[in-house]
């Protein structure tokens, strides 16, 4: 590229259907906010209800004609995603994008789920797994779906994951149990692609600095 790319290098979303999870705030609201800006019809998925539709609010204050939804969906409770998911497949629509932004991050205390996983692997890795799967459906009806699965950086700390304790039950601590989580994400959307073949993309991103950094998983890689 022989310039910085910029929201301007976004090419029309005119007719496209996205979701991004976790766009009540942070970088899940600006994609929301450019992707409507775009022409894109755009759900917010959130936990909270009432900060969903304040982002929808925000957003619609810069872009007054932007198609934007609001929608409650908890990815550490499989009622919730199941309950988003069905609510969206009703619809009988295509998806055409599905961002997996949604995460929480390096909780100070080891806290577990109403099933019985810890809080960061369940938002983080189960909740969205569990959402892509259930959403298939509407996105291959896509012509061209689009999967991308924000991880990060941090992947790379503490090596290998403890296969027996994903759940990290022995010795949490509070960063190494997130990475864990990213490094479950960039697994889960190479192997996504490599099962789907041509039929999907699915990406990776990591935005925690400024080189912008956007990796297309690669199945021989």
């Amino acid at each position: 590229m022989t310039k910085a790319w910029t929201v301007k290098d976004i090419p029309s979303q005119t007719g496209k259907r996205v979701i991004v999870t976790g766009a009540n705030s942070g970088i899940g609201w600006h994609a929301a906010l450019e992707l409507a800006r775009a022409g894109a019809e755009v759900t917010i998925a959130s936990r909270n209800e009432a900060k969903a539709a304040d982002a929808v609010h925000r957003i619609l204050a810069i872009a007054p004609g932007a198609s934007i939804h609001a929608g409650t969906l908890d990815l550490s409770n499989p009622a919730s995603v199941k309950a988003f998911a069905d609510s969206q497949l009703t619809l009988s629509r295509p998806l055409d994008i599905l961002i997996n932004n949604a995460g929480v991050m390096a909780l100070p205390d080891r806290r577990e789920t109403q099933d019985g996983h810890e809080m960061q692997f369940a938002t983080n890795v189960l909740g969205p797994y569990r959402l892509t799967g259930l959403l298939l459906p509407a996105l291959l009806q896509s012509a061209a779906p689009r999967i991308v699965t924000v991880a990060s950086g941090t992947h790379a700390i503490g090596g290998p994951v403890p296969i027996p304790d994903l759940d990290s039950k022995q010795n949490y601590k509070p960063i190494k149990a997130y990475a864990k989580t990213k490094l479950a994400n960039i697994l889960f959307a190479r192997e996504l692609q490599r099962r789907a073949g041509g039929r999907l993309l699915s990406t990776i991103s990591h935005p925690g600095d400024r080189r912008r950094i956007y990796l297309r998983t690669q199945a021989s890689s």
